[in-house]
């Protein structure tokens, strides 16, 4: 079994009698019938449908602790504040750490990946060592075709572009939140050109933002990565071919629930 720490990623508590109701209408995943202790992902999004910051939602009785990209808290924060309006809640950040593991079952304590089984677990709070490092985390996700928060840029990304529609980060049938006309529509009509899929390539990691191509044409553009391996969204009508990288033969590795 495989554990680490994500030192990159922190928690923030909301709770107040209004907490699922304020959420319901921002989150893509449904709040309303979180239960106590379950674990689900999802994300905020902005008006114009793309990615803010993705995060997982536990459920805790009388809340919810909302994991997200560290670098990104205080923003959320802010934003979930500016919400709020009159809405009885209180939003808190929660110093309790946020951990990973996958590879063999590691028991009591651990809540499977809301994302993806094959990735492993989720816990919190826990006091375990870590096992592997980040650089084993990454290639772990990377080859599942799994985003990060690095992944998705600055607002620049749609949430079915990065695969979320997929990874059960968006409930279709829960109703109105924020960037809803966006993401349903593409869902809809089917016009996901681009999605993020693993790119296996020699050598050392690839440059964040180094662009595929297809011979001349630009096929897609590199965003995480470890040696041998890299994530790129890329466009679907251009992945058969003879690919590079920074000068490098590139695979497209899709896998099998994708």
């Amino acid at each position: 079994m495989s554990q680490l720490r994500l030192t990159d990623r922190a928690l923030v508590r909301v709770s107040g009698e209004d907490w699922r109701g304020f959420l319901q209408g921002l989150l893509t995943q449904d709040v309303e019938t979180l239960g106590e202790g379950e674990l689900r992902y999802g994300a905020l999004l902005t008006p114009q449908g793309r990615l803010l910051v993705d995060l997982f939602l536990l459920g805790t009785g009388d809340g919810v602790l909302l994991d997200v990209a560290a670098d990104r808290r205080e923003d959320l924060i802010r934003r979930l504040t500016m919400y709020r309006l009159r809405s009885k809640v209180v939003i808190a950040p929660d110093e309790a750490g946020v951990f990973a593991a996958f590879g063999e079952d590691p028991g009591a304590g651990w809540i499977v990946d809301p994302r993806l089984p094959a990735l492993g677990w989720r816990g919190y709070g826990l006091a375990v060592g870590d096992t592997v490092g980040r650089e084993a985390w990454d290639a772990h996700r990377i080859a599942l075709a799994v985003p990060d928060m690095a992944d998705f840029g600055e607002d620049a990304t749609y949430p079915i572009e990065a695969n979320l529609d997929l990874l059960n980060a968006i409930d279709f049938k829960k109703g109105c939140f924020v960037g809803q006309e966006t993401t349903s529509r593409m869902k809809r009509r089917g016009v996901v050109k681009s999605r993020m899929l693993p790119l296996r390539v020699d050598g050392p990691a690839v440059a964040a933002g180094a662009e595929v191509l297809n011979g001349e044409l630009r096929a897609g553009v590199a965003a995480s990565g470890v040696e041998g391996l890299a994530l790129g969204l890329m466009r679907l009508d251009r992945i058969d071919g003879a690919l590079t990288v920074e000068g490098r033969a590139v695979e497209v590795l899709k896998p099998d629930w994708l």
